[in-house]
């Protein structure tokens, strides 16, 4: 399914943003676990924030046990990053509060980001949005941003870099985009991998990689577009 433009007529006349996005999550959340994407004690949920992004968190009920059978998700070899930037991490504060019920210990390893208008309105907004992503990274949990806002321009990528203290690699692009990020290796010794794709109204999303600890699994974001679309009845516009 090609790209449509969620924000303006007639789409956005049909289903508001938060409509599409909210079931794009819900998409994206269902291919994953149902799809044979991710491997056992792994799980995503979708959660939208009020006024900010739709995301979708993946997360890992107890260390999997690895699998060396054919076809398994953990032998799936993503592309080489296209950007990878020496970055010193600075220890993280732990001065947080989770709130969990699950008895298998449920820990964050993944987030999966639907960028909204209001990520992207102003630069406070752009940071706060910015060290969010910077904050999962730094925690080691891996991040995927998706932005196909057209409502308002902003080069989001950019903002991560400089939320870990980088200035933007030349590889990112300017205008609608996804990323896959990871952040490897502590202190002075670590390092920031990043997967870049441009995107465009018309053109198929692509496949990303979705790291969770130290492998990853493919994030088709074309499938589970083209799924959020059916489940709303929305048809390639002319």
């Amino acid at each position: 399914m090609p790209l449509l433009d969620h924000f303006r007529p007639p789409l956005d006349r049909m289903h508001t943003w938060r409509t599409f996005h909210g079931t794009w999550a819900v998409a994206i959340a269902r291919l994953l676990n149902t799809g044979g994407t991710l491997p056992p004690g792994y799980y995503a949920a979708p959660f939208r924030d009020r006024d900010g992004p739709i995301e979708v968190d993946a997360a890992a009920l107890h260390k999997p046990v690895a699998s060396t059978a054919p076809g398994a998700t953990q032998l799936w070899a993503p592309p080489e990053p296209a950007v990878a930037v020496a970055v010193e991490w600075p220890d993280a504060d732990d001065s947080h509060v989770e709130v969990l019920t699950d008895d298998g210990e449920a820990r964050l390893v993944a987030a999966i980001e639907l960028l909204s208008p209001r990520n992207k309105d102003g630069e406070t907004a752009r940071k706060a949005f910015a060290a969010k992503c910077a904050e999962h990274l730094l925690r080691g949990c891996s991040v995927i941003v998706v932005d196909v806002v057209t409502a308002r321009r902003a080069n989001i990528q950019a903002e991560v870099f400089a939320a870990v203290n980088l200035e933007a690699s030349a590889e990112l692009p300017d205008g609608l985009n996804a990323a896959s990020y990871r952040a490897v290796g502590r202190g002075s010794d670590g390092q920031l991998y990043a997967w870049p794709h441009a995107l465009a109204l018309g053109s198929p999303l692509p496949t990303l990689p979705l790291w969770l600890d130290e492998f990853a699994v493919p994030l088709d974001l074309d499938a589970s577009y083209t799924a959020a679309c059916a489940d709303l009845q929305i048809r390639q516009t002319k």
